[in-house]
């Protein structure tokens, strides 16, 4: 081997960022949040997001310490009870769910809460959110990170669903997380909405879309997002936060053909999440 070849083989021609790649709990619907540690485990995740949803376990911080402890997967981040389908996991007040939800990061050592805007029935709770927001942000080290979400459609209808606006662009948060599936939805610019959060960009949800009316979260590469883009530009920047998969795999015939998509997903991120070292 001459000199040359080892002087190449010793330069990195890569850059890989700190990110950990996370399973969202919701990725194995409907499949148990225990399944989701237990696959994140055998396909190498670096840990999950647990969506605090209708399962008990997912509620159950002491249930959820075990299922990590056992399993040897950190939980890295909380995603708070704010879906339609859990107005009454954790009470009925949002305020309360938010605090549960970062008392729940503390203890289990995730370092993010993810949030979504309100509803725009919730009238107080909008008027006050990004006060609020800040507010919790100022008492704990865990991030909020609020989500970009989408207008609801119909046909030819739309309605404005969240408040103060879909766009969480458009308001002060201190960390934002993008959902790519969402930004599918919305039929938005992803890239430009990235450029718009900027340093503020704390969290991932990576999933595809087709610009679909409906809340897609395609597999990586499945859709029109610029999934391989993001990554890379991630990479290239040095992001520090989690990229979470949180993709749809309702539709899996066996709990086999589920486990293959999240192992997809898993090589696609891992794939792309590395930025080439310029040559000088």
């Amino acid at each position: 081997m001459t000199a040359r070849t080892l002087s190449l083989v010793a330069e990195p021609v890569v850059r890989i960022p700190d990110a950990k790649v996370a399973l969202s709990t919701a990725s194995v619907y409907p499949e148990s949040t225990a399944t989701a540690f237990e696959i994140a485990a055998r396909l190498g995740y670096d840990g999950v997001e647990v969506m605090v949803w209708t399962d008990p376990v997912s509620q159950d911080i002491e249930a959820l310490r075990r299922l990590s402890d056992y399993h040897g997967v950190p939980v890295l981040a909380v995603h708070a009870p704010c879906l339609l389908i859990t107005q009454r996991v954790w009470t009925t007040d949002p305020w309360t769910k938010l605090r549960r939800a970062q008392a729940a990061a503390e203890k289990l050592g995730a370092s993010a809460v993810v949030v979504h805007p309100p509803f725009r029935w919730q009238r107080q709770y909008a008027r006050d959110f990004v006060d609020g927001i800040w507010r919790m942000a100022d008492e704990t080290d865990v991030r909020f990170a609020v989500e970009n979400m989408y207008p609801w459609r119909y046909k030819d209808r739309e309605m404005l669903a969240y408040a103060p606006e879909w766009d969480v662009t458009k308001d002060d948060y201190r960390h934002f997380t993008v959902d790519l599936s969402h930004t599918a939805t919305a039929r938005t610019d992803t890239m430009a909405m990235v450029d718009r959060m900027g340093d503020r960009l704390g969290h991932v949800h990576l999933a595809d879309g087709k610009g679909s009316a409906k809340d897609e979260h395609l597999v990586p590469g499945r859709g029109n997002q610029p999934c391989a883009e993001l990554l890379e530009r991630l990479a290239l920047n040095g992001f520090d936060g989690h990229v979470v998969i949180e993709v749809n795999t309702r539709r899996a015939m066996s709990s086999a053909e589920r486990e293959a998509d999240l192992a997809e997903a898993l090589a696609f991120t891992r794939l792309h999440l590395a930025s080439r070292v310029s040559q000088q």
